[in-house]
């Protein structure tokens, strides 16, 4: 009966977890392909197959806890937030009287205007007035008025 060689079965499984981890993108199989990148390298220098599984698991292991959290927050730092969350904590001037009971207000921001709701019940912010702005839901800005200190 023919065996397989070692070295053949470890390329394999890296073509294998490649191929998965191309097709997936979850920087998960990534560090098992390496762990079975160095089990195949390890083939040449006569590790048996017990040395050979266990580079493998311990590698494999060590890459997924240490590296993955590195390699997923330098993936995320790019992140760019939307349009509607880079508002939140800028600074907005009123076109409009504030005025929750009134149901009424807006604000300009960046050349674009939107529909403002002050944060508490029953304050008026009036016109002119700069805001922070807290939070949106749907299509309002929750605004705070600025208070200027003298």
């Amino acid at each position: 009966m023919m065996s397989i060689d070692p070295a053949i079965l470890w390329l394999g499984l890296v073509i294998l977890l490649l191929i998965i981890e191309i097709a997936t993108m979850g920087l998960t199989t990534i560090w098992f392909a390496g762990g079975a990148m160095v089990a195949f390298i390890s083939t040449f220098f006569g590790a048996g197959v017990a040395t050979q599984r266990t580079i493998f698991l311990v590698l494999s292991l060590a890459l997924l806890i240490i590296t993955r959290p590195i390699a997923v927050r330098y993936m995320r730092s790019g992140h760019v937030k939307t349009n509607a969350e880079s508002l939140i904590g800028r600074i907005a001037v009123v076109t409009v009287d504030i005025d929750n009971l009134a149901q009424s207000g807006e604000v300009i921001i960046s050349d674009v205007s939107w529909t403002a709701r002050c944060r508490e019940d029953g304050c008026v912010i009036p016109v002119g007035s700069r805001v922070k702005i807290c939070a949106i839901e749907g299509v309002k800005l929750i605004v705070e008025e600025m208070k200027t200190e003298l």
